[in-house]
C-alpha cells in the first residue's frame, strides 16, 4: 500500500514542502529511500525501524520504499525520521482518517531509538510555510513548539512521541498546541539573550559617540583607528543599544536564521533586538561568510539586521575579509554548491577598530611608536581598498588618561540617543530614498540640490 505525508526541507531561510511517499510491498525486507538523501537520510532506515517497534507497533517483514518528492531537491538533516516512520505506518495499517491528517499538517522531528521526538533546526521556517500553504500546522517535538508557536495563523501540536503522532494522525488522540512566547523573551539576538551594555558607560571620546550615532541613524559602515585602551571595543558594543527595534518582517527574517543555525534557546520568542555578532580574527571565510558541505549562514548573515564587529581588522585573513564587499554592497551572500544553490540575509552594519600600527602606538603622547613606517605600511595595507571604500565613516579615537575620565561627566544613555536615531530614520524613510548610508551617487546628487 502507498502512504503520503507532508513534511519539509530547509533550503536558505525558506522552506520548501516535501512528499514522503512510503510504499510497502511484498518481497525481500528492506528499507530504500530515493529523492536525493543526505547521509542522515540514509542512516535513519534502521533508526526508524527500531523506533517503531520500540513505541509498540509491529513491523512484519515488507520490501519498503520511501521517496521524498520534488526529486530534484537535496534533502538534509533527521528531520524526515517522524514522516518516514508514520508513512509505513499508514502503508502497513492503510486508514483514510490517518491520511487526511497526514496531508493537513507538516510533520518534522528526529526519532530517538525509543521512539521520543527530537527537535531539529529550522522549525520556525517550515511553520511559515505552511502558514503559506494553508496547511493547518505543523508537528514538532515540544523543545521547539514555543518557536514554530511565535507564527500566527496556525497550530503548532506538540508530540512527545511516535505513538502520540500515530494516534493524533488517525483521530483517536489530540496533541496540545504550543503556546507562543511573550514578546517580552529576554533574548537579544545573542545566545544567552545578554542584556546590550549602555552607552553611558563611557567617559569622554566625544567623537566617537557622535560617530556611533551617525553612523547608526544612516546605516554607514564605521572605523574606529586608535590605541589600546582608547575605547574602541566598549564603544562598538554599545552600538545595538542605539540602534531601533526590528520591525515583524525584520524579526521574522533575523530569527529564522538564528533557527536554521540552531542558535535559539528552547522557549524563546521573536529576536526583537537587532543582533550583534563579534567574531576572532581567527575565524574561518566559511565562519564569516557561511558554508560547508550543507551550507550554513555564517557569522555576516547571524549580524543581519544588527552589528557585525571586527576587532582588530588586520589581524583577519585578507581571504576571509573580502567575501564581504558583496553583502556590504547587495545585503544578501549567495553560496552556490554542486547540487544547491542558497542566498542568506546580509544586511548588516559593520563596525570595525583597528590599532594605527602593529605595536599600537602611532601618534599616542603617552608612549613613543616602535614601527618602521614599511611595518606601518604593510600592517596597514591588510585591508584591501575596495574594501575601506564602504566604509564611510572612518574616526581616530585618541588615549583617554585616567585624569581626563575622572572630570567627565555622565554622558546620555542608550534610550536618549536611540531616540534620536529612530526620528532621523523616520526623516529619512519620509523622502522616500531609504538610509543615506544606502544611496546611490545619482540619488545624493539630487538630495543636495
Amino acid at each position: 500500500m502507498l502512504a503520503k505525508v507532508l513534511s519539509a526541507a530547509v533550503v536558505g531561510i525558506e522552506a520548501r514542502l516535501v512528499e514522503v511517499q512510503v510504499d510497502a510491498a511484498a518481497g525481500l525486507p528492506q528499507t530504500r529511500t530515493l529523492g536525493l538523501p543526505d547521509n542522515a537520510i540514509r542512516e535513519s532506515a534502521e533508526r526508524v525501524r527500531t523506533a517503531i517497534l520500540n513505541s509498540g507497533f509491529e513491523f512484519p517483514p515488507r520490501r519498503i520504499t520511501v521517496n521524498l518528492a520534488p526529486a530534484y531537491l537535496p534533502k538534509a538533516g533527521s528531520g524526515f525520521d517522524l514522516p518516514v516512520a508514520l508513512g509505513i505506518l499508514a502503508a502497513l495499517c492503510p486508514s483514510p482518517s490517518v491520511q487526511g491528517l497526514l496531508d493537513r499538517y507538516l510533520w518534522v522531528a528526529e526519532l530517538t531509538l525509543e521512539g521520543a521526538l527530537r527537535p531539529v533546526r529550522g522549525i520556525l521556517p517550515v511553520a511559515l510555510a505552511a502558514r503559506q500553504k494553508g496547511l493547518a500546522g505543523v508537528v514538532c517535538a515540544p523543545a521547539v513548539a514555543a518557536e514554530a508557536a511565535v507564527v500566527a495563523g496556525i497550530e503548532a501540536r506538540v508530540a512527545r512521541n511516535l505513538e502520540e503522532a500515530f494516534f493524533f494522525a488517525g483521530g483517536r488522540a489530540d496533541l496540545p498546541c504550543a503556546v507562543p512566547p511573550s514578546d517580552n523573551s529576554p533574548l537579544s539576538g545573542q545566545p544567552g539573550g545578554v542584556e546590550t551594555p549602555d552607552l553611558s558607560d563611557v567617559r569622554g571620546q566625544a567623537a566617537g559617540r557622535r560617530a556611533l550615532e551617525i553612523a547608526a541613524a544612516g546605516g554607514h559602515n564605521l572605523l574606529f583607528v586608535g590605541p589600546p585602551g582608547a575605547g574602541k571595543t566598549m564603544l562598538a558594543r554599545r552600538m545595538p543599544g542605539i540602534l531601533p527595534p526590528l520591525d515583524l518582517e525584520e524579526a521574522l527574517e533575523v530569527t529564522c536564521l538564528y533557527s536554521v543555525a540552531g542558535l535559539l534557546r528552547t522557549g524563546s520568542g521573536l529576536i526583537r533586538r537587532p543582533p550583534f555578532r563579534a567574531p576572532h580574527h581567527s575565524a574561518t571565510q566559511a565562519a564569516i561568510a557561511g558554508g560547508g558541505p550543507g551550507p550554513r549562514p555564517g557569522e555576516a548573515s547571524l549580524a543581519s539586521r544588527g552589528v557585525l564587529f571586527l576587532d582588530e581588522m588586520p589581524e583577519f585573513a585578507r581571504g576571509t575579509l573580502e567575501p564581504l564587499r558583496q553583502p556590504m554592497e547587495e545585503g544578501v551572500i549567495r553560496l552556490v554548491r554542486a547540487r544547491i544553490s542558497v542566498h542568506y540575509p546580509s544586511f548588516f552594519l559593520l563596525i570595525a577598530a583597528m590599532n594605527p600600527c602593529p605595536c599600537g602606538f602611532l601618534g599616542d603622547r603617552r608612549r613613543e611608536c616602535a614601527c618602521s613606517e614599511g611595518r606601518i605600511h604593510q600592517y596597514r595595507g591588510r585591508i584591501s581598498g575596495p574594501l575601506l571604500d564602504r566604509i564611510d565613516l572612518q574616526v581616530w579615537l585618541p588615549a583617554v588618561s585616567a585624569s581626563d575620565l575622572a572630570g567627565e561627566k555622565v554622558g546620555e544613555c542608550s534610550h536618549d540617543v536611540r531616540k534620536r536615531v529612530i526620528d532621523a530614520r523616520a526623516h529619512q524613510k519620509d523622502r522616500g530614498c531609504g538610509l543615506n548610508g544606502l544611496l546611490g551617487q545619482r540619488q545624493i546628487e539630487r538630495l543636495a540640490r
